[in-house]
């Protein structure tokens, strides 16, 4: 309907497709394949566009019942129907309709292959984490097995270990299920309700019980519920939009001359919407055998990618397990050499095991993604899987969609230009033209009442005020309606009841233009002829024109301040259309006149020229600081759309996407040739989809590099190429998408995001992510989430890890020194899953340390030239599996072959070069990390757990020395209820006092490891600060965790009878608690320090300021023109 063309110098450049040379670096342009690039109307470019993308994804489609009659599409499936009237067709009778249900199925999709839940238990239940926990606890009644007496107490930890593997596994399994029924309550299959004629009656039937042969009633706003052949139509279009990527309705007639099913004009498929008109149809596929469903299944054969977090996690559960494994079978050996003892030395082996293994931790991280995931959730975003919470904060390329998402896809009016004179709809900081004062002024009229009634949208209802209504139709008819309604004076409802259509021709993609006759009187007639549609088309049927407040020849003064109007609307980006009347003559057409459109007896030419109108879809409220906070996020956002090059780059530039020049525009504004552009002189480039094959590596390369980048007419399968390439350059990609075909690109994708309002179900289930509201700005909030989450996480972690030294010292201590048993296994768990998970947990609740910092940060894993070298030079170390000739799918190992490879890796030089890189950027756990956990605030911690330990002992006149000396007396073991008495400078102790003595000094230790992780709690908050200011105490979540953590060890305590347990003594006294709290200052002293060389040695390193954003929010640019059209005059 509409044609879009260059206006201003220089943008002719633009229209030409961008491509490159594999022998030259420099990017550089050369004209389009199809001549018609920048001249011919937007529909002739989808069309040819989608046309190629439907050939490729039609040879795996089954359906042919597009090239058969009528009579041999009723003879194959058994249907009586009447093409003539269709409404009095036979159809199927009930018998037979329930009898081809009960044959082929429902009507319905498959879902898609799913575990059970026992399977996705198991899955979550041997994890390497869980395994090592599960492990342990067998070895521990293994030795109670062996030896009971001197073990009895590990009964209890045993199955706390057991236990813990099983509550992870819980934890996990619970989140992920709960993320699918909510999924699940979200997606709907097919349309509930359908029309359908059996035995000569229209019944409402469940969509899920059509079969094939029924033959269906289609009408405007019904979503299609099978593919069917259409035999009869008055007017149907579709939207196909969800399965060939084509923006533009599509007509539906019988007949066909086209062999590829995406372009027949009889077929009607599964999952599409009729957007206007009526028809019945025969249904020839159903469930899975419809389009939907065939392109449905295909989507299995892109692998889903593991996201950042869990292969950082994974890597750091392997090396915490390698370390773990190894200390324990080191120190197994060295008490097996020292003491000949087996359970001695494997008791001794599966405590310092248990001191290295955080076991909180997996709860840990899954509580806190599941704490963000329902903060997103109330930001409008549904996360499907826990881990995609923090890849959105990792992401550093976002490939986005414009309709829709960066865009309102609702058409608004912005000009008009008629009577020689050029009016501003809206009264936006850049419009240009007068206002409109009236809907009476000559010109504007005859525009508003074109729009109301040479037009074929639908109102939902008409028992509500318009403004309430739900238009359904075309998105720029549906604009201008909107905008004649608000203008018009008078009753909207009256003017369409008094000015009837007596004739109409509808739009169509050979005419590009819709023709309407109307009862509207004048002074030569009863009837006036009206006409919009693509502007070149209008006028070459026009011979005046309305100027001036006067008809008068069409001139080509006229001609040129017409193009010169139409330049400045196109430039802009908008939709534009021409309008045009004619006052029929009453002689010749009387008001009884009988129109037909097959003899053409309606004047064809001699038209009055009107004037033009442009539309545009305006960006949503908030999408220009969105994308401006991303790219100052360093994320490079590039826009993927199915529109023209110039309209995509004038959306771009509204909304941050695109502030610098483009190769053209350089060459425009220095007057240089094209090619005579150096790559350093300009940031932006517009990249034409159909230049997408001919791209090389290099050409990519050189995309890449680029800040700025927009595709325009692509394809859903240009996405996925788009997707794969930025991947093969170590970007972390996001991609959003609402189509069928858009599914291999979002399941490809590091994040798939899917649109929940306008995406179709099939997308839904490819995603990680969906936006309920489906709006950019919601994905900005998401990153920023994700990105809090991310240094939240490393906070725990950072915290949690602390720990593990304090617990293993005292291990080694134990078995080397000797000293007497500082810390047992049972107390070990009572401080990883009592108050160190308590604490640990609150960091989910933790607010960044300033506003903006976290988006002012570059992404945590940057692609830069350093990267991309690292990672190529990787994937040659890694060459990829063969491909099977016959599916074109990598061959996969056995699992033997894998087992095998795992077990030789470590002996081959390329694993200790992946080992021994040094990764890009910034990693979960780093060596920054581990070195303050267990260098720097785990020594200081157990210096002063040791301290507390031998001064308590030093209270019970336990010297450092006679308690080292009673331990290594192996003869007596000593420390026991029943141990026999020890005399030392002439005092006795008995068994009851070490034992107690020993307790008590355990307790000290346990409240030191406690009130040392509650200074590290406070100071791993300090991530760019010093560990001073108010934003230490902002999270009082940090109080609840640590005070709770307080009433747990009081209890452990302070109750008689779990003394027995966990090994500590009510009569511990908390004045021995204060060489901690020393500690602790001294720890906090250290860690400010510490902060203070880091600043000078490694500076933060803060994103550069992007020069030309616009931060103003978009509202303030849309304020006036929402108010201008809220106006009714």
């Amino acid at each position: 309907m509409d044609k879009e063309k260059p206006g201003l110098s220089g943008v002719d450049n633009i229209q030409r497709t961008i491509a490159f040379s594999n022998s030259n670096t420099n990017l550089r342009t050369f004209p389009s394949r199809d001549p018609r690039v920048g001249t011919a109307p937007a529909d002739s470019f989808s069309a040819d566009h989608n046309n190629k993308n439907a050939d490729d994804t039609a040879k795996n489609i089954d359906i042919t019942e597009h090239l058969l009659s009528l009579e041999q599409v009723c003879t194959k499936y058994s249907v009586q129907v009447n093409a003539a009237r269709p409404q009095d067709s036979f159809g199927l009778g009930n018998a037979q309709a329930a009898k081809l249900l009960v044959e082929n199925g429902p009507n319905t999709l498959t879902p898609p292959k799913r575990k059970s839940a026992l399977q996705k238990y198991i899955i979550c239940l041997t994890s390497l984490f869980n395994l090592m926990l599960i492990a342990s606890g067998i070895l521990v009644y293994i030795v109670l097995a062996i030896d009971y007496k001197d073990n009895k107490a590990n009964v209890y930890m045993g199955a706390i270990l057991i236990g813990v593997a099983f509550l992870n596994a819980v934890i996990e399994w619970y989140q992920e299920r709960k993320s699918e029924n909510t999924l699940a309550a979200l997606l709907q299959m097919i349309p509930p309700k359908t029309h359908v004629i059996r035995e000569r009656k229209l019944e409402s039937v469940q969509s899920a019980d059509v079969v094939v042969g029924d033959v269906l009633f289609l009408r405007m706003g019904d979503k299609v519920p099978a593919d069917c052949y259409v035999f009869a139509a008055t007017d149907l279009k579709v939207d196909n939009s969800s399965l060939t990527g084509e923006s533009e309705p599509q007509e539906r007639e019988p007949g066909n001359t086209m062999r590829n099913p995406f372009e027949a004009t009889n077929l009607a498929f599964n999952g599409t919407l009729a957007v206007s008109g009526s028809a019945y149809a025969i249904v020839v596929r159903t469930g899975d055998g419809t389009v939907l469903g065939q392109i449905a299944g295909l989507t299995a054969g892109e692998e889903k990618a593991e996201s950042p977090m869990s292969h950082e996690i994974a890597r750091f559960v392997r090396i915490i397990a390698s370390v773990a494994l190894l200390t324990a079978v080191v120190f197994f050996a060295t008490g097996m050499g020292l003491y000949n003892d087996f359970a001695f030395s494997i008791n001794f082996a599966i405590g310092t095991f248990v001191a290295f293994v955080p076991e909180g931790l997996p709860a840990t991280v899954t509580m806190l993604l599941t704490i963000a995931a329902k903060r997103m959730a109330a930001e409008n975003v549904l996360v499907k899987d826990l881990q995609g919470v923090e890849t959105l904060g990792a992401i550093t390329c976002l490939a986005t969609d414009k309709t829709g998402t960066l865009t309102r896809n609702q058409m608004m009016v912005t000009n008009l230009w008629t009577n020689g004179t050029m009016y501003a709809a809206t009264r936006a900081h850049n419009d240009i033209g007068e206002s409109i004062s009236s809907g009476n002024i000559t010109g504007v009229r005859e525009i508003l009442l074109t729009s109301t009634l040479c037009c074929s949208v639908k109102f939902d209802r008409s028992d509500v005020p318009i403004d309430k209504r739900q238009l359904l139709g075309d998105a720029t008819e549906s604009g201008l309606v909107r905008f004649a309604f608000s203008r018009l004076t008078g009753d909207f409802d009256e003017v369409q009841a008094q000015h009837t259509k007596v004739f109409e021709i509808p739009f169509n993609s050979a005419n590009k233009w819709m023709l309407s006759v109307h009862k509207l009187t004048h002074d030569n007639g009863p009837l006036t002829l009206m006409m919009k549609g693509a502007p070149e088309r209008v006028l070459r049927l026009c011979s005046t024109i309305l100027y001036q407040d006067r008809i008068i020849p069409l001139t080509d003064a006229h001609r040129a301040e017409y193009e010169e109007m139409y330049q400045y609307m196109a430039s802009q980006g908008h939709r534009v259309l021409a309008f045009a009347q004619l006052q029929l003559d009453g002689s010749a057409y009387p008001e009884n006149f009988t129109f037909d459109k097959k003899r053409a007896n309606y004047p064809e030419t001699g038209y009055t020229f009107v004037g033009l109108a442009s539309l545009e879809d305006p960006p949503k409220h908030g999408v220009r600081e969105a994308i401006g906070r991303c790219r100052s996020a360093g994320i490079q956002v590039i826009m993927v759309t199915g529109d023209h090059p110039l309209t995509a780059e004038a959306i771009g530039r509204k909304i941050n996407l695109m502030v610098g020049e483009t190769r053209d525009g350089v060459a425009a504004r220095t007057g240089q040739n094209v090619n005579d552009i150096g790559e350093d002189e300009y940031d932006a480039v517009v990249i034409h989809g159909e230049s997408i094959a001919d791209m090389s590596d290099a050409d990519w390369d050189l995309v890449f590099r680029k800040p700025e980048v927009i595709f325009a007419r692509t394809s859903p399968k240009n996405k996925l190429e788009i997707v794969t390439r930025a991947q093969a350059l170590g970007h972390i990609c996001g991609v959003t998408g609402d189509g069928v075909n858009d599914s291999p690109a979002l399941k490809k994708a590091d994040l798939g995001i899917a649109m929940n309002e306008s995406g179709s179900d099939v997308s839904k289930e490819a995603a990680s992510m969906i936006l309920l509201d489906d709006n950019f700005a919601t994905i900005v909030k998401g990153i920023e989430e994700g990105r809090l989450i991310f240094a939240n996480l490393k906070k725990s972690i950072r915290y949690t890890v602390t720990h593990s030294i304090p617990e293993v010292i005292p291990q080694i201590l134990y078995i080397i020194v000797p000293l007497p048993p500082m810390i047992t296994s049972i107390m070990i768990l009572v401080i990883d899953l009592g108050f160190e998970v308590l604490a640990a947990l609150t960091y989910a609740w933790e607010p960044p340390e300033s506003s903006n910092g976290l988006m002012k940060l570059p992404p945590r894993k940057p692609v830069t030239m350093r990267s991309i070298a690292m990672l190529r030079a990787r994937a040659l170390r890694h060459p990829p599996p063969p491909i099977d000739p016959h599916t074109g799918q990598p061959i996969k190992p056995s699992r033997i072959s894998r087992a095998l490879a795992a077990v030789k890796a470590p002996f081959t030089r390329v694993w200790w070069q992946d080992r021994l890189e040094r990764p890009e950027g910034e990693i979960l756990v780093d060596g920054e990390l581990l070195s303050w956990s267990y260098l720097e605030a785990g020594v200081l911690s157990t210096i002063s757990l040791i301290v507390v330990f031998f001064v308590v002992l030093n209270h019970h006149g336990i010297s450092p020395r006679q308690a080292r000396l009673m331990a290594k007396d192996t003869s007596q073991n000593y420390f026991n209820k029943d141990s026999p008495d020890y005399t030392y400078n002439g005092r006795i102790f008995t068994g009851d006092q070490q034992f107690y003595a020993l307790n008590e000094a355990r307790t000290g230790i346990m409240f030191s490891i406690y009130i040392m992780q509650v200074f590290n709690l406070f100071i791993c908050k300090a991530r760019f600060r010093l560990p001073f200011g108010k934003f230490m105490f902002r999270n009082v979540r940090t109080f609840y965790g640590f005070g709770a953590g307080l009433v747990l060890l009081l209890i452990v305590t302070y109750i008689p009878p779990l003394n027995t347990v966990f090994n500590s003594s009510y009569k511990s006294i908390p004045l021995y608690w204060l060489i901690a709290v020393g500690f602790g200052c001294l720890l906090l002293a250290y860690a400010t320090g510490r902060m203070l060389v880091l600043r000078k040695s490694k500076p933060i390193q803060w994103n550069q300021t992007i020069d030309g954003l616009h931060m103003h929010p978009t509202i303030w640019s849309m304020r006036q023109r929402t108010k201008s059209i809220d106006v009714v005059v």
